[in-house]
């Protein structure tokens, strides 16, 4: 339950801020309750401004890798914040961002800075658009990739359909460029192709998806798109918005060894600070401008205090080589709610793929949007409402990932674990 410092920003907030937050999700509506306000963060810890602590499992979302308020993170951005915060000018910091990107994730031969995934994706489905000269996409259900206009669908009633617009605001037209199949499946994907032959500009997926609670691919699936995306002439396009540097150091195309021919990331490559990217092939990626004809611009793109705390997450990650104790600790975790589980006959599924994870609360296999719906959304409200009083702090949401960072110790995950086995006992 929210504090009573919470309770009285959230009256505040909502006389001047819709729903009383800047994102949604920070709503609480999934999960029932007033949204708890954050103070400070620091390493795997939040405090709220009532000043309770919490162990974080959110971590803002993914981008927090390191933890909160990683001390030479903050250094370089405090270094660069005292050099100027803006110079809507090019910097030199700017380019050893984007070769360090490039040389983590070699199919990005070209890189343009940006200020959010949204925009980044946004960006990229406009490029492919024009260098195929087609006008539609093929997405996956459940898979989010911002608040674009022609990508913010529903399916529509049929495996292969046409979008239709999941937000008020979006036309109909726009929505209806793009085609919505179901994740993990190939042959959807190749009936979309086959019927919009000549009309598909793209299709964009994100590799492990992580916006209907964690999904991963089944092999073959990526493999099988890009054979796919090649013989229509379509471009292939990976969201890594949240995989990127978070399952390994360049990304989810270097573990499936698939080559995207459009990449967008974001998140870890600010170091929790606004900023995000594309690249791709040098073909394509000449078409944007000043090269080509391809508009796309912004006063704050590659700023360079998120240049610096985002060079300086990457140097990190590649001096300490986090990834595989984050990913024995996630599975760890995991199992031990899955163990849980078991032992209270509580329904649950987790899902984990490196150092991401969710608990499903529902006892079948999660591999589609359709299967992750079965889950019971007012269970999980009743178990993050549960871990928050416990100080534990998850996604409030049942469909979204779970986070562990470097941070992360043992006794935090001891503590965790024990917490969540509680919860699970009390509610079966």
């Amino acid at each position: 339950m929210a504090g009573l410092v919470s309770r009285r920003l959230f009256r505040r907030a909502s006389a001047v801020i819709p729903g009383g937050v800047n994102s949604p999700v920070r709503a609480f509506r999934a999960v029932g309750g007033t949204p708890v306000f954050m103070r400070s963060g620091r390493g795997a810890w939040l405090q709220d401004v009532d000043g309770k602590r919490y162990l974080d499992f959110c971590l803002s979302w993914g981008p927090l890798i390191l933890g909160h308020a990683r001390r030479e993170v903050v250094a370089a951005a405090g270094r660069a914040l005292r050099r100027g915060s803006t110079f809507g000018a090019a910097t030199e910091a700017e380019v050893a961002l984007a070769e360090a990107i490039r040389q983590a994730v070699p199919s990005m031969e070209l890189v343009r800075l940006t200020s959010s995934g949204t925009e980044a994706a946004m960006s990229a489905v406009r490029l492919a658009r024009a260098f195929t000269g087609r006008d539609m996409v093929v997405k996956f259900s459940g898979c989010y990739h911002g608040h674009v206009d022609s990508l913010l669908v529903a399916a529509g009633s049929g495996a292969t359909t046409l979008g239709v617009p999941d937000s008020a605001g979006v036309p109909e037209a726009w929505a209806r460029t793009t085609v919505t199949v179901p994740y993990n499946d190939l042959q959807a994907a190749a009936a979309a192709l086959r019927r919009w032959r000549g009309r598909v500009a793209a299709v964009i997926v994100e590799p492990v998806a992580a916006n209907m609670g964690v999904v991963l691919p089944r092999p073959g699936f990526l493999e099988g798109l890009r054979e796919l995306t090649a013989r229509h002439g379509v471009l292939l396009v990976f969201d890594e918005v949240i995989t990127g540097f978070r399952v390994c150091y360049g990304g989810y195309q270097r573990i499936c060894g698939v080559k995207p021919d459009l990449t967008v990331l974001g998140k870890i490559v600010g170091g929790g600070l606004p900023l995000a990217a594309y690249g791709g092939r040098k073909d394509v990626m000449r078409l944007v401008a000043p090269l080509g004809p391809v508009y796309q611009a912004g006063t704050l793109s590659g700023n360079p205090v998120a240049v610096a705390a985002g060079l300086e997450t990457l140097r990190l990650l590649k001096a300490l080589k986090p990834y595989r104790r984050l990913e024995e600790r996630t599975r760890s975790l995991a199992e031990d709610i899955r163990r849980c589980a078991r032992a209270c006959g509580a329904p649950v599924t987790v899902n984990q793929a490196a150092s991401m994870m969710t608990v499903f609360f529902t006892e079948h296999p999660v591999t589609d949007y359709a299967s992750a719906k079965l889950a019971d959304a007012g269970r999980y409200a009743a178990f993050f409402q549960a871990l928050l009083e416990s100080g534990i702090y998850f996604p409030p949401a049942q469909w979204e990932a779970a986070f562990l960072s470097a941070a992360h110790g043992e006794r935090d995950l001891d503590r965790a674990a024990r917490a969540i086995g509680r919860v699970l006992t009390a509610g079966s």
